[in-house]
């Protein structure tokens, strides 16, 4: 059995729990607490970021980057990249938004602020950077609706990384309750899709100790 090395709200973790779920490949969770540095950990990846992936044979993947391109490499049957060039690039750009942009702007300041220090132990929240998280996000809903209003999916005709991307992102921030769905319905309606999809059900149960999830945080209509 493969296994997948991830923290619960870490938004790489979560994009590849979701092709894991979209490719149909099973796999165990192996809770990870990367900035204990423990050594057995830092034995599979050095660099001591997660995620990281242990197939069967004892191939390790690290990074969750690393992990996506080489999933679609090694399991091409139910592909989240399309064929064509321009295509992909679109898909590329999407998750760069999300990876970098999404991230610096809203993710950082959220569960960066709320979680990630708490758990570290690394202090108490900033005010200012958790008011720029709720003020960032909607310019970045508002883009989703932007996007699904002229196609099905972020990218395009079909799910895609850039889906998932965005889905590990807002997911962990709806952990929180800190997305404003009801001023967003079209991002909601997209995000509505991408939650009732078989590969989602598995987070729907995270559950933080000491952290509860929002009320709807596992209803998969909301």
């Amino acid at each position: 059995m493969r296994t997948l090395y991830h923290h619960w709200l870490n938004p790489g973790c979560r994009a590849v729990r979701l092709a894991l779920g979209e490719k149909q490949l099973d796999h165990d969770l192996q809770l990870e607490k990367a900035w204990e540095r423990r050594t057995e950990f830092l034995r599979l990846n050095p660099a001591g970021v997660l995620p990281v992936l242990v197939e069967a044979d004892d191939t390790v993947v690290a990074g969750h980057r690393t992990v996506l391109e080489y999933l679609e490499e090694a399991y091409p049957d139910l592909p989240l990249l399309p064929r064509r060039p321009a295509e992909r690039a679109e898909v590329r750009r999407l998750i760069d938004w999300f990876d970098y942009k999404f991230s610096d702007e809203v993710t950082r300041n959220l569960v960066g602020e709320k979680v990630d220090k708490r758990l570290a132990g690394l202090g108490q929240p900033t005010s200012a950077a958790i008011r720029a998280g709720l003020a960032n996000i909607n310019y970045h809903l508002e883009y989703v609706a932007y996007l699904t209003e002229r196609r099905r999916w972020l990218a395009g005709d079909q799910l895609s990384l850039a889906d998932i991307a965005a889905a590990a992102h807002l997911s962990a921030i709806d952990y929180l309750g800190d997305v404003p769905w009801v001023r967003h319905p079209v991002a909601k309606e997209w995000y509505v899709r991408i939650k009732s999809r078989p590969g989602f059900r598995s987070m729907l149960k995270d559950r933080i100790i000491g952290i509860a999830p929002s009320a709807h945080y596992g209803d998969l209509d909301f």
